[in-house]
């Protein structure tokens, strides 16, 4: 018998092997796959034969369904065809509308899982190389929106921008410039700043400066989004930057302590 339900499936940061087995399991299960704009279309592979695959994504500036529209399709193929994932790029609950869809779904009397996934705002600098904390350096991390949902600019980057914390910022690339003067206001102008973009995917690519110059480094090498930004003395640790990270670490603990 057909059973409607609701899988909401995290597919990762953009690279197809950063998935977890579970993901894979259940999308091998689903009858219906409802994927977005960050969920590598390669991850299709493991559809069953007969399974139907439609995109459902957002981006910015160019939204192929609003967020109604997709909770009534999640709806509406559960009660038609039985399983559902909902696959979602990086981890469902981590800027994802998860909490949407499944309310919209248990409305409807149709059960939920969540398979959690592995979020870009941690795999996309760790693939670079770049520690999100390090010993002696800060004791914590900030990952948050560059806007709010009414198009502004998230309160919380204030808080972030006076924080030592390392602060990974999504969704942000067309604020990128007034994000960067609300750093700059609260002493950061010197401090390091990292942008990738499509990190762990083939098409990747990443600018490295400060505060104060990353918006024109940025625009000088094309990026735009998807993109995550990281502002912190971590970017400091990208093998790149200044030779001997052990000393590097190691002087930056030294000076703290003073």
């Amino acid at each position: 018998m057909m059973e409607p339900r609701l899988s909401l499936v995290g597919a990762g940061p953009g690279d197809p092997e950063l998935i977890t087995l579970k993901a894979i399991k259940t999308l091998q299960q689903a009858d219906v796959i409802l994927y977005d704009a960050l969920a590598n279309e390669e991850l299709l592979s493991y559809a069953k034969p007969g399974a139907i695959t439609r995109f459902v994504g957002k981006r910015y500036g160019c939204h192929a369904l609003s967020q109604q529209e997709i909770n009534h399709v999640i709806i509406e193929m559960a009660l038609a065809h039985g399983h559902v994932v909902r696959l979602k790029g990086g981890d469902p609950f981590v800027f994802g509308r998860a909490q949407e869809e499944i309310a919209a779904a248990r409305e409807a009397g149709i059960p939920v899982q969540v398979v959690p996934g592995i979020s870009s705002a941690v795999a996309v600098p760790a693939g670079q190389m770049i520690p999100l904390t390090c010993r002696g350096i800060n004791e914590s991390f900030w990952v948050t929106t560059g806007t709010t949902q009414s198009g502004e600019i998230s309160a919380d980057i204030k808080l972030a921008a006076q924080s030592s914390a390392t602060v990974i910022i999504l969704m942000a690339m067309s604020k990128l410039e007034a994000i960067m003067e609300i750093f700059a206001g609260h002493g950061k102008g010197d401090t390091p700043v990292a942008i990738i973009q499509e990190g762990t995917t083939s098409r990747e690519k990443m600018v490295m400066g400060t505060v104060r110059d990353i918006v024109f480094r940025a625009q000088y090498a094309g990026l735009g989004n998807p993109a995550v930004i990281i502002v912190g003395e971590v970017v400091k640790l990208h093998p790149t930057m200044l030779p001997g990270l052990e000393s590097q670490v190691a002087d930056a603990y030294a000076s703290r302590q003073q």
